[in-house]
C-alpha cells in the first residue's frame, strides 16, 4: 500500500503562504501531531527528527491522490528538506503512516518553536490567515 497522506507543520498549511500548492489539489485529513522538534528558521519552520528528545510537532495532515503533486511539493521544500514517512497520531487518537519533510540543512540559526506549533509561534502569527470554514 502506498502512502498518499502528507503531514504539513508550516507554510503548507492552511493560512500559510505555500497552502496554495494544496489548495484544491489535496484533502484536509485532519489535525495530527508526530515526535520531533519543531524550530523557526526564519521566515519557515522546520522538523527535526529527534525521537530521544520526546517532543510533539503539531500539525495538519492531507490526503495527495495526483502524483505530479508530491514532485510540486518536493521542488517547493527543496534541497533542505527530505520527504520520508513518520507516524502521525491524528485528532481522533489513531496511528496513520503520512510523509512529512524533515530539515536536514544547517542549524546554526534555528531557534527553537515552544510547544512544536507553528500556527501559536509569535513571528508566524504575524503571517497567519485564519482559513475561511
Amino acid at each position: 500500500m502506498s502512502v498518499d497522506l502528507l503531514f504539513t507543520y508550516g507554510t503548507l498549511m492552511r493560512g500559510f503562504r505555500l497552502h496554495r500548492l494544496l489548495a484544491g489539489r489535496a484533502e484536509h485529513v485532519g489535525e495530527g501531531q508526530v515526535s520531533g522538534r519543531l524550530v523557526d528558521l526564519g521566515s519557515y519552520p522546520g522538523a527535526l527528527e529527534h525521537p530521544a528528545v520526546g517532543g510533539v510537532i503539531r500539525g495538519e495532515m492531507y490526503r495527495v491522490a495526483d502524483p505530479a503533486l508530491w514532485a510540486a511539493l518536493d521542488s517547493a521544500e527543496g534541497p533542505q528538506y527530505h520527504r520520508r514517512e513518520v507516524a502521525v497520531r491524528s485528532g481522533d487518537g489513531r496511528e496513520r503512516t503520512a510523509y512529512i519533510y524533515w530539515y536536514v540543512g544547517p542549524l546554526d540559526r534555528t531557534v527553537p518553536i515552544p510547544g512544536g506549533d507553528y500556527r501559536a509561534h509569535a513571528p508566524a502569527t504575524s503571517i497567519y490567515h485564519q482559513p475561511s470554514p
